[in-house]
């Protein structure tokens, strides 16, 4: 199963507007469990179909595909809203068609780690996540040692990108997301996932049903380490620059991309890492 996963930055429940800040293609194999997360950095630049003719739109940043999908636009009339069109645009310049999406918003997301008791998080080294200038909103500073993050503080956390960046945030919210999937496998936790994801289920965008849901809730406890593996797409085939509008863009090479795309959906890559992404 390919799932569209989307961390939409919109503070309410309606998901009527809101960029996507977080895009991955997630491989799920029931067989042989385990579980391929693939992330697109939110600023390639790329053709959006299905809205030229409102303001003549044809391109943008991925992320803002999704923002032109959502019913408070009123730009794209095909399905599954802000996910259905960035699940078109992902189709138009990188061949993937995603099975089912799912988007999660800042505030759900907040509910949902507080419902879990909050996750534990290890670092290495000290993040800081204070302004760099006038523009930069305070997602605070985490020094470097063990920590049990609530909701608002993972949040915050998953969200620095200015101290560096995309790429390194990217890494910082696959380490939320496996210290969550440790905490959902925790014996006290696991007998109440249905119970949990009833009660969310009305406060997250998605096409898959509950029964779904309780289905891959249930491929948790078979996944070890080795079995959940985090990538993003490289580095090496993105340039960034800015663009004539002067927005910071990467451009990718299509075709490569394209590849990679396809051994991902195949299941033939990402290979096993040498160390597991979730330690």
């Amino acid at each position: 199963m390919l799932i569209l996963a989307v961390g939409a930055d919109n503070r309410d429940d309606s998901y009527l507007y809101g960029l996507a800040d977080v895009i991955r293609l997630v491989r799920v194999d029931f067989v042989d469990p385990k579980v391929t997360s693939l992330s697109f950095p939110r600023d390639i630049w790329v053709r959006i179909p299905e809205i030229e003719s409102h303001y003549g739109i044809t391109h943008g940043k991925l992320n803002q595909a999704y923002l032109y999908g959502n019913p408070g636009m009123g730009y794209y009339e095909g399905p599954g809203a802000g996910p259905g069109l960035l699940a078109r645009t992902l189709d138009e310049n990188f061949g993937v068609r995603p099975d089912h999406y799912v988007a999660v918003n800042m505030q759900t997301f907040v509910k949902l780690v507080d419902a879990v008791g909050g996750i534990d998080i290890y670092l290495p080294e000290s993040v800081d996540g204070r302004p760099v200038d006038d523009h930069t909103e305070d997602m605070g500073y985490f020094p470097a040692g063990q920590h049990h993050f609530d909701g608002d503080q993972a949040l915050r956390f998953s969200r620095i990108r200015k101290v560096d960046n995309a790429f390194k945030r990217d890494e910082r919210q696959s380490q939320v997301l496996c210290a969550l999937k440790d905490r959902l496998q925790s014996p006290e936790i696991i007998p109440r996932i249905p119970a949990i994801l009833a009660a969310f289920s009305g406060a997250i965008l998605t096409d898959l049903s509950l029964s779904q849901m309780t289905q891959l809730a249930c491929l948790l406890p078979a996944l070890t380490s080795e079995d959940l593996i985090f990538e993003s797409v490289p580095e090496s085939l993105l340039v960034g620059g800015r663009n004539t509008l002067g927005s910071y863009v990467l451009t990718a090479d299509e075709a490569a991309v394209r590849d990679l795309v396809t051994s991902f959906t195949a299941g033939t890559w990402p290979t096993e890492p040498d160390e597991p992404t979730c330690p």
